[in-house]
């Protein structure tokens, strides 16, 4: 999903979802476009965000709040020279999982289980940098 407009745009929001071993990064735009979504390990989200900050000059950064907040926080501050606004992700995890199941349905046999009973076949931190994203977002339209 690639948006060429929101290269210079100030609607961007890049949203991470720090982790102990690995972060889920979202770029999104502010009507819901996600534009990127990746998932890389903790010691590589400080460049990786660099490198998005780059193309996406104008982008507010946010973070969700919960592990690793804290010391992820002062590493992209020192390497990207840009502090982010702490979302609060309270059952984001959860709401990740269901969106990747959403957008990712399981196939063949798998889709008989509950997806409750499910994990996905892949980390899905991504999905849930989408979800802090969103909810940054919806904290914009309700001030």
């Amino acid at each position: 999903m690639k948006c060429d407009q929101c290269d210079a745009s100030p609607n961007v929001i890049i949203a991470v979802d720090p982790g102990r071993d690995k972060c889920g990064i979202a770029v999104v735009h502010e009507d819901g476009q996600v534009i990127h979504q990746a998932v890389v390990s903790t010691a590589e989200v400080a460049d990786a965000v660099a490198r998005l900050l780059e193309r996406y000059a104008q982008a507010t950064l946010v973070l969700g709040d919960r592990t690793g907040a804290r010391n992820i926080g002062v590493v992209l501050s020192k390497r990207a020279r840009v502090s982010a606004v702490m979302v609060d992700e309270h059952r984001s995890t959860i709401q990740g999982r269901r969106r990747y199941f959403r957008e990712n349905p399981p196939r063949g046999w798998r889709r008989l289980i509950p997806l409750g009973l499910q994990t996905p076949p892949r980390p899905f931190d991504d999905y849930v940098a989408v979800v802090i994203a969103e909810r940054y977002i919806d904290s914009l339209r309700h001030r």
